[in-house]
């Protein structure tokens, strides 16, 4: 058990990730005295310096001297300095994911998205609509929200929403009394053994779910389905009428952006617009919209929040364009599932010619999944790889991004592949040979989005 009433000073290991800085955003809101240390000084640690934490810049074992409770992020190892030094002195240390268990305990009704792919987006879909809803809720959302000025929201109402991280079995420590299962797929498998794996911690991520509380899941996915099998408090939803909340005749529009009308329980009740593209928002909104009718949200502020919702940064997020006049965009996709989600939505939007430069993210991802990231590529007409994103890995099994050249040929034998070591040489390369009406996707969750910068900034000179 966390013992938070007696702790004054609250130290973070890892303080400046987009996780961690939350939860000490929301310590500081609730008047504990917060202190905290990361390698680097990016936005997060600015922001929780103005809001008055004490913040070391490098790890080192005296800051933790005087702390009544330690939290670290899972990149945080058990050689840390500081983490160790908690332990000599016999301080309290918890994960960030007890810590957010903790906290949502704290709370009326809190609320858990979950699945491989679309929790920021989806999190970010009912954090607004909660919000549009004057209910004063507390949010934690996975990437920064232009209408939250960040990725945290305290609030004082009866709700607290946050994304839950299946790597490492993370979410095995929230407390939510309503789920969202997006989907389930292959991922992190530097932890997990297997799909089959994956699928059990789900399973177990289910049952976490009291009797009065829901879960709201996506019927068509067979690990979905696997994970929620014997639960009663289970609502349903997908692109089929016979699912609890469906998406039935859906048109895309001359700028790819989606309409479909709303069934709920086989009966329409509506019409959805959406200003973000492709079918898997569709999915994402529709969990929204189930999610938001269960806790008795007016359905006028949920069809309007999503019809005013233009993504979250990093999801499709429109850069600007080149002095060319090609589009470019930026996108998080780093999974084979979420790179063809992305083409298909692009696919919809009016072009020439579409580029995907794909940063692949961390090593052991590249490897486990590498032939299906080889054949993912179908929609693009010029694939540029990036160098790999290493992340918190090192490269043990001396593979680099060049690698995937030969196999994306070897699925697409027309298709323009090319690799170049540094973001310089892309950024000349795309420049030179791309036009006006083209479409250029930045893609992966590292820096790649530097290299959209980059030759926007080329338009700028």
């Amino acid at each position: 058990m966390i013992d938070l009433k007696n702790a004054k000073r609250i130290h973070c290991i890892g303080i400046g990730g987009i996780g961690l800085s939350a939860i000490a955003d929301i310590l500081i809101a609730k008047g504990y005295e917060v202190s905290g240390s990361d390698m680097n000084k990016g936005e997060n640690v600015e922001k929780l310096i103005r809001d008055g934490a004490k913040i070391y810049i490098g790890h080192s074992a005296e800051n933790v001297e005087g702390a009544d409770l330690v939290i670290y992020s899972a990149a945080i190892g058990e050689d840390n300095p500081e983490l160790a030094r908690a332990h000599e002195l016999g301080i309290k240390t918890v994960t960030r994911a007890e810590m957010l268990g903790r906290l949502m305990e704290q709370s009326h009704t809190s609320i858990a998205i979950a699945g491989t792919h679309g929790k920021t987006t989806t999190t970010s879909m009912i954090s607004l609509i909660l919000k549009n809803a004057d209910v004063d809720p507390t949010l934690l959302v996975g990437g920064n929200l232009h209408e939250l000025e960040g990725n945290v929201r305290v609030g004082h109402g009866d709700y607290f929403v946050t994304e839950a991280c299946e790597y490492m079995d993370s979410f095995l420590s929230l407390r939510p009394k309503v789920e969202i299962i997006l989907n389930i797929d292959s991922d992190h498998l530097d932890y997990f053994r297997d799909i089959e794996h994956i699928s059990e911690s789900f399973q177990k991520f289910a049952r976490l779910v009291p009797e009065d509380g829901m879960i709201i899941a996506y019927s068509a996915n067979p690990f979905v389905s696997r994970a929620v099998k014997g639960l009663d408090n289970v609502i349903t939803f997908g692109l089929e009428e016979s699912c609890d909340y469906a998406a039935i005749n859906i048109e895309f529009d001359h700028g790819g952006l989606p309409t479909y009308e709303l069934y709920k329980h086989g009966e329409q009740i509506g019409t959805i617009h959406l200003s973000i593209p492709g079918e898997h928002n569709i999915l994402n909104s529709l969990a929204a919209i189930a999610c938001a009718d269960m806790l008795g949200i007016e359905s006028a502020v949920t069809k309007k929040t999503l019809a005013e919702f233009k993504g979250t940064e990093r999801r499709f997020d429109i850069l600007g364009t080149t002095a060319k006049g090609a589009k470019v965009v930026d996108d998080y996709a780093h999974h084979p599932t979420e790179i063809r989600a992305t083409l298909s939505a692009a696919h919809n939007i009016p072009h020439k010619k579409m580029w995907v430069l794909f940063q692949p993210h961390t090593y052991t991802r590249t490897i486990a999944l590498f032939d299906e990231f080889a054949a993912s590529f179908g929609e693009a007409d010029c694939v540029v790889l990036v160098e790999i994103y290493a992340a918190r890995e090192k490269n043990i099994h001396k593979i680099s991004s060049s690698s995937l050249v030969p196999a994306i040929k070897k699925h697409f034998p027309d298709k323009e592949v090319r690799y170049f070591p540094t973001f310089e040489e892309i950024a000349e390369f795309v420049n030179e040979n791309s036009e006006e009406g083209d479409l250029i996707i930045t893609m992966g969750a590292g820096d790649v989005y530097k290299i959209g910068e980059m030759l926007i900034e080329k338009g700028e000179e």
